[in-house]
């Protein structure tokens, strides 16, 4: 009888292969698309559910109406980037779209850090305090992104913002409350 080794290509394609089945039978998307996968582990880490579409909220509170935000990094801090975010004609439109449509809508902000394939470490902000410290780091860019190459604009929570203003949720891989 001949057995086939399983190859480390083989078994790559067979993992695809099988999370592709099981987010489709999910509702859960395409989890090899930008940091989808990163969402979904971190949703049920943390036992969120899972958002059921790419753009919006990343989780949803289990048994509840709160949505979250996630933000992930491999680096050695936790830290958040607000990338890409849209801009509108005057800073007041600009203001209601942060507060309504990307930050103060969510009621947390999960800053999550990978390593060796798990999450070890997650902190979280309040929508409030993701705004407060926002905020002013993209009114200082507003007047001028538009004369960029990238009309957008963009901003990062820090570690020292997420340190002095968080709440841990994660430490070393194990929950902390």
């Amino acid at each position: 009888m001949m057995t086939t080794r399983m190859t480390p290509e083989l078994k790559f394609k067979q993992l695809f292969y099988e999370m592709t089945l099981l987010c489709e039978q999910e509702e859960w998307g395409d989890w090899s698309s930008y940091a989808r996968s990163k969402e979904i582990f971190a949703a049920i880490e943390l036992d969120h559910r899972v958002a059921p579409h790419f753009s919006g909220a990343d989780g949803l509170q289990m048994d509840g109406p709160d949505e979250y935000e996630y933000k992930s990094t491999n680096d050695r801090r936790c830290k958040g980037a607000y990338t890409g975010i849209s801009v509108q004609a005057t800073w007041e439109e600009q203001d209601r779209y942060l507060r309504e449509d990307k930050i103060l809508k969510y009621a947390r902000h999960y800053y999550n850090r990978f390593e060796g394939g798990k999450l070890v470490e997650s902190w979280y902000l309040t929508g409030q305090q993701a705004y407060d410290i926002l905020k002013p780091k993209l009114q200082k860019k507003y007047a001028t992104v538009l004369k960029k190459k990238d009309p957008r604009l963009s901003a990062n929570v820090t570690w020292t913002d997420i340190k002095n203003n968080g709440v841990q949720v994660i430490n070393n891989g194990k929950r902390v409350n």
